[in-house]
């Protein structure tokens, strides 16, 4: 049986208003990824409410990835990630609230400017990793799980060298559907020569990055997903 406070009851109340006044707490202290919050004691005392609701508050900020809970330690600030967005995108999916033409749409706007942003931002090592990936998979073309894993990391890392955190965080949430609908992607192209040109794309993608030119870098991605979006049509799913 859940034994959870609903937060309609008067105990979910109390558990919503501690949610509010410790994010308020982060926030006006200023207080960084990996800083220390008071002790669930203390929280308690300060925000004059039952060890039980700090608790569940804590539970639903942990949830959200807005601090860390370990056994036996205070609670922590959290660090930035994807995971929390990426099950709201997944959930929309699932319960047809979006469906995946829109999530493309998205994609592509962002990621033309990632790649953008990546070609003028980039240091020398990201233009390696970036690359690197785009090689593994042009050599890997018999060998899908390869190809979609190393895939999913040149858009990352793409991401990641925008110099923008936002886009890096968006483009993570986009991982869970990005595994779904890859594979059916890869397999609706007709031969392998399709799908080498797929990977022969994210090379020259990759080289345009390196060579330090936007305009040929947001060109190629947009291809890229005129192909990919293609391949999804051609498979029926959107």
């Amino acid at each position: 049986m859940n034994t959870s406070p609903s937060l309609q009851s008067p105990q979910g109340d109390f558990v919503t208003g501690a949610i509010s006044r410790i994010a308020s707490m982060i926030r006006e202290q200023d207080l960084k990824p990996g800083d220390r919050l008071p002790s669930e004691a203390r929280l308690s005392e300060d925000l004059q409410v039952s060890r039980t609701v700090v608790r569940e508050a804590l539970r639903s900020l942990a949830a959200l990835r807005l601090v860390d809970l370990g056994a036996g330690k205070r609670p922590t600030v959290a660090e930035l990630d994807d995971a929390s967005m990426s099950l709201m995108i997944q959930h929309g999916v699932i319960t047809d609230q979006i469906d995946i033409q829109q999530i493309y749409d998205a994609r592509r706007t962002i990621e033309a400017r990632t790649a953008a942003l990546a070609a003028l931002r980039r240091t020398d090592a990201e233009a390696r990793e970036i690359l690197r990936h785009a090689e593994a998979m042009e050599a890997s073309l018999e060998h899908s799980d390869v190809v979609m894993a190393h895939d999913i990391a040149f858009h990352l890392a793409i991401a990641r060298a925008s110099r923008n955190p936002v886009f890096a965080l968006i483009i993570g949430a986009f991982q869970g559907v990005m595994r779904e609908t890859w594979p059916i992607g890869w397999k609706s192209r007709r031969s392998d020569e399709e799908r080498a040109d797929m990977n022969r794309l994210h090379v020259d993608l990759a080289r345009a990055i390196e060579a330090g030119d936007p305009q040929a870098a947001a060109s190629l991605m947009d291809r890229h997903f005129d192909q990919s979006i293609k391949a999804l049509l051609a498979a029926g799913i959107i």
